[in-house]
């Protein structure tokens, strides 16, 4: 949606009626690959791209960067650090009546010249529930019996003629 639009300025709503200012820089952009074990013992893997927006407190400017300046941040940041396409965007946010955190992009609409990203904050998940599992027990693994299936009269033996 963000090349289809690089005329648009991009907007970010961090709460209902709450929009980061916007003379905000996007000051960095960090790739996060995650190893973790759940609470069910399972490994999970994924990787996180985190684009910071940092809101100055001296500036003020009637219109937010367009898109294209955004796009061109982000070739910038790929010619040092080439992103995972598999990804998962957070936005990293906070001001003086705002706690800094991590949200995610819920939804993205054009208003008018503005392309808008809706920000909500990220939620915490129990993936062992999430996989029909249960929290805090390691997932069963089914044993397996091994027998010696091979008896001493039937064993292959080189130039026996089983092979």
């Amino acid at each position: 949606m963000l090349s289809n639009n690089p005329d648009l300025h991009l907007q970010f709503q961090y709460a209902d009626n709450q929009w980061v200012n916007a003379a905000y820089h996007i000051t960095e952009i960090k790739q996060a690959p995650i190893t973790s074990v759940d609470c069910g013992g399972v490994m999970n893997a994924w990787t996180e791209i985190i684009v910071q927006l940092y809101e100055p407190q001296s500036q003020q400017q009637l219109r937010a960067m367009q898109v294209n300046k955004a796009l061109k941040i982000v070739e910038m940041v790929e010619k040092a650090l080439p992103l995972n396409l598999n990804g998962i965007v957070k936005i990293e946010f906070g001001n003086a009546g705002f706690d800094t955190r991590q949200m995610l992009p819920n939804g993205i609409e054009i208003d008018g010249d503005n392309l808008v990203v809706d920000l909500r904050p990220d939620t915490v998940q129990c993936k062992a529930i999430d996989r029909g599992g249960s929290c805090g027990e390691p997932v069963q693994k089914t044993k397996v019996e091994l027998k010696n299936l091979a008896v001493a009269e039937s064993c292959c033996t080189p130039g026996g003629g089983c092979c």
